[in-house]
């Protein structure tokens, strides 16, 4: 059949047009370069985090800065050993970890029912409501701290223990949360809520046994963003948190830890980049595990990544 079509006089094999090759082509290339932007810092401090201090001056200015030590590898071991016990960033890492599950369960709860409010019910205001949360989304969170910081000294006092909850309760409250939760649950059919209460289920019961299990995209995806905002927090909590002075168990999260760690006197540029990549396997391994739910969480959110 192929023969017979090229015998005919009109016919014309199908190839690619010219413009198409050379944009596909640069598309690529850009791609590359972004890529290497990007990844390249990443290489250096996983390579640096391999090096004593005099590898690390010998490889600078030159391809080796991005090659871990291969002639040396138990320097890798020792520098994070060092971070992990000389500076006990693991009780900072312990610090972190309790405080993203906190705000995790508090933050799906919470935002979660105001998102299914919005969402499903009808009452007085709910436009305005509505108006004020996507109006609230642009609004930098820089311009209320320091008012938020007054409220919280005045009603916590900023006590050793009650500083704790000045960290973990204004994080509860998530505006962007409360649109991603109403945007998601406004897509869920109202079927499932009819049923649910023809069964006798009250509004509590509709939304804990019929919208949180159907939910789960949009749970993954707020308990990821959830888990690296309060990972990577620095500002909030050094303001909030005191200072483990006496001795004691700190209670600074981890990022204050490592702004800690940087001005110690005689630490290497290879232990600093290690507690880097102590404090950046959390926030990869998560995304890495919640990508799929994040992307679906988001799509069916009626937004685009």
């Amino acid at each position: 059949m192929d023969k017979h079509l090229r015998d005919l006089p009109n016919f014309r094999p199908n190839r690619i047009p010219t413009k198409k090759t050379v944009k596909e082509v640069i598309y690529h290339i850009v791609g590359i370069i972004l890529s290497l932007i990007f990844i390249l810092p990443i290489l250096y401090m996983l390579a640096t985090s391999t090096k004593s201090e005099g590898a690390y001056a010998q490889s600078v200015g030159t391809i080796n800065m991005f090659l871990p030590d291969f002639a040396n590898s138990g320097v890798a071991f020792e520098n994070y050993k060092s971070v992990l016990l000389n500076y006990d960033i693991w009780k900072y890492a312990i610090n972190s970890l309790t405080y993203a599950a906190i705000v995790i369960v508090l933050n799906i709860l919470v935002n979660g029912l105001a998102g299914y409010v919005m969402a499903k019910l009808t009452f007085p205001g709910k436009k305005l409501l509505s108006f004020l949360i996507i109006f609230l989304i642009v609004v930098p969170v820089e311009t209320s701290i320091i008012p938020l910081y007054s409220i919280v000294k005045i009603m916590l006092g900023l006590k050793q223990e009650m500083s704790v909850l000045g960290v973990i309760l204004p994080a509860t409250i998530s505006i962007f949360n409360i649109f991603l939760f109403m945007q998601f649950f406004q897509n869920i059919p109202k079927e499932y809520e009819e049923a649910a209460r023809m069964d006798g289920a009250n509004t509590m019961g509709v939304f804990f046994k019929v919208i949180m299990p159907l939910s789960k995209p949009i749970l993954a995806t707020v308990a990821v963003f959830c888990f690296i905002g309060v990972w990577n927090d620095y500002l909030w909590p050094s303001m909030i948190l005191p200072s483990a002075d006496d001795g004691s168990w700190p209670l600074l999260p981890i990022q204050t830890a490592l702004i800690s760690i940087k001005s110690i006197e005689g630490i290497t540029t290879g232990e600093i980049m290690a507690s880097l990549v102590i404090t950046s396997i959390p926030i990869f391994v998560t995304y890495v595990a919640a990508q799929k739910y994040i992307v679906q969480g988001f799509g069916t959110s009626g937004l685009k990544m």
